[in-house]
């Protein structure tokens, strides 16, 4: 009962942080990407969703050069970078990574260019071995908080016995350097640096900075005290409780479900879902010791925790459905998005657990008590259970590099007004990069009433790259705006367009000008 209340004020605790958290998206940035200009601004200035903290930002003018003298400050969801008053003419190119309230970097980069553009390109990002680290001490982590705390957990409190902490042990000395590991591979990301620079003091700090950093020292505690705890002394049961509370809390300060809106319900989901996930793949390894070696004792505890597992399951089930729903926001994004993609992969790995999970409480279990020869059928399978559950921390893993659906601002259209004395045409191009383009062309009188228009035609050329002037009909849509879609727009470039709106059989007004499609 102490236990029980002991996670209940904990899991209350979670819910009640209310620091906004969550994965940043560039909203805007002046002047717009692709901008051919004829003077050198005097600060590029980005706009995020959410306040964000600066990574590492660099300058790289129209001559190549990095300019170290480009002074960065931050505001909230702002970040300004003065631009030197010096700065040549050419493309400049400014590459950002900047830091999610939930830990995440999130980088990208803009040109524009001043005068005629040059062949300038973005700085190369992280290389692939940082993210491998990235991705393999992360592994690490889960395999220490599930396997080991959940296996020490199993032992200490569910099983009675120490018996098969092995492989729990094991996975504790792996989880713990992992950890170390992680913190300092974080810090590499956020600030954009190559490996030999973990053996500096910055990206330490500034790991320690995110909410990643306590949650991941929080984490080395969690193991820490799971490991003590399998000694024979009179705190082992203490230490295993709070260790495998620590493994709920630890992953419900930092990342991007437990930081998702709103926090009160998604905080609470993945402490519960966690510690689902150590009490289930915690016992596996000792089961499968226990039942390789059958005694008396073995059945009893099999069927206790069939009755234990039942429960911990429907937990698991409900808080993971809560947290995909508000980070997908709709089924689609399963399969249009990465984010979505990765968890159709875990669903998926996570079936065939579910499946031998049932097999072991139906069949195998009840089999055991007539037959001994069950026990090595039933080894096996909760021996493919571990299998599984390593393949879904792997999959899991991956999220470390995904926003999920939930934080994708959708990007603002290319808009272009052209105007004369008797029109005013509007005109949005989505996404307004090269590629299959939609046009809507908004057609407007010089007093900015409605033009009604018989006919419309949208006439679109790229003379810098040969593309002869290239006609298409456009629909007069329910909105009342006439509508090209899918244009193909091949290239980059300074397009020209063409509109003639057919007002009687007599008279058609034209409205043509230049508009600038950036790279992708």
């Amino acid at each position: 009962m102490r236990l029980i209340a002991a996670l209940v004020t904990l899991l209350l605790l979670v819910g009640t942080v209310t620091d906004a958290m969550a994965h940043a998206a560039l909203i805007s940035v002046e002047p717009a990407s692709g901008s051919i200009l004829a003077t050198a601004p005097k600060a590029v200035e980005f706009r995020f969703n959410e306040a964000v903290t600066p990574g590492a930002i660099q300058l790289i003018d129209g001559a190549g050069r990095a300019r170290d003298d480009a002074r960065v400050t931050a505001s909230d969801e702002g970040i300004s970078i003065a631009v030197p008053p010096d700065l040549p003419q050419g493309t400049a190119v400014v590459s950002y990574r900047v830091i999610s309230q939930d830990g995440h970097p999130v980088a990208g980069s803009v040109i524009f260019s001043v005068g005629a553009p040059t062949a300038t390109q973005p700085t190369a990002n992280a290389d692939g071995l940082l993210k491998a680290l990235i991705l393999i001490s992360r592994i690490g982590v889960y395999l220490g908080l599930f396997v080991g705390v959940g296996g020490v957990f199993f032992g200490r409190w569910i099983a009675w016995s120490m018996t098969g902490m092995g492989m729990p042990r094991a996975a504790l000395l792996i989880g713990i350097p992992s950890a170390i590991v992680s913190l300092g591979a974080l810090g590499l990301d956020l600030l954009g640096l190559p490996l030999p620079a973990g053996l500096t003091t910055a990206p330490w700090t500034i790991a320690f900075a995110t909410s990643a950093g306590p949650a991941l020292l929080l984490a080395i505690v969690a193991m820490l005290l799971a490991l003590m705890a399998l000694n024979r002394a009179w705190y082992a049961r203490e230490f295993a409780a709070i260790a495998f509370a620590g493994v709920g809390l630890s992953l419900a300060i930092t990342g991007h479900a437990a930081t998702a809106s709103p926090e009160w319900l998604t905080r609470p989901a993945i402490f519960v879902h966690s510690l689902a996930v150590a009490v289930w793949i915690g016992a596996l390894a000792p089961l499968a010791a226990l039942v390789s070696k059958p005694t008396p004792a073995v059945l009893p505890l099999l069927n206790r925790f069939s009755r234990i597992a039942m429960p911990v399951v429907a937990a698991l089930a409900l808080t993971g459905l809560t947290l995909a729903i508000i980070q997908l926001e709709k089924p689609s994004a399963l399969i249009e998005t990465t984010y979505g993609i990765i968890l159709s992969v875990k669903l998926g790995l996570i079936l065939p657990l579910l499946v031998l999970a049932a097999l072991n409480r139906f069949r195998w279990t009840p089999a055991l008590a007539k037959d001994r020869g069950a026990a090595s059928a039933l080894k096996c399978s909760i021996l493919l259970e571990c299998g599984a559950a390593l393949g879904v921390f792997a999959v899991v893993a991956g999220w470390r590099f995904t926003p999920p659906p939930r934080t994708i601002v959708p990007e603002t259209p290319l808009a272009i007004h052209i105007h004369s004395d008797k029109a005013m045409f509007q005109v949005l191009v989505s996404p307004g990069k090269p590629g299959m383009d939609d046009f809507v062309l908004q057609l407007m009188t010089g007093e900015g009433t409605p033009l009604k228009a018989k006919e419309a035609t949208l006439t679109l050329s790229l003379p810098e790259r040969g593309i002869e002037p290239m006609e298409r009909d456009a629909e007069l849509g329910p909105d009342g705006h006439w509508h090209v879609g899918k244009v193909e727009l091949p290239f980059a470039g300074r397009w020209h367009m063409r509109i003639d709106a057919l007002v009687t059989d007599f008279e058609k007004v034209t409205l043509e000008d230049d508009f600038e499609v950036a790279p992708p």
